[in-house]
């Protein structure tokens, strides 16, 4: 099961609505920053199949500016 973190940057103004946007996604734990204009993303996936389409979904976001990957881990 991957599982992987993500630093979100919207486009701007959008934070929010990246929020929102992201909501529907069940593999995911939302963290957005307080104090600055991104988005902390927290990922749990079934496989690496379900992960990869779980990202490609993520990058259609139209409230998504870049998305960079911070952490990885797979339990084996």
């Amino acid at each position: 099961m991957p599982i992987k973190s993500y630093i979100l940057h919207p486009l701007k103004g959008q934070k929010e609505l990246l929020v929102k946007d992201l909501a529907v996604f069940s593999e995911c734990e939302i963290i957005p920053a307080q104090n600055h204009d991104i988005v902390v993303l927290v990922t749990d996936t079934s496989s690496e199949i379900a992960d990869t389409d779980l990202f490609n979904k993520l990058n259609e976001l139209k409230s998504l500016k870049h998305m960079s990957l911070v952490s990885g881990f797979e339990d084996k």
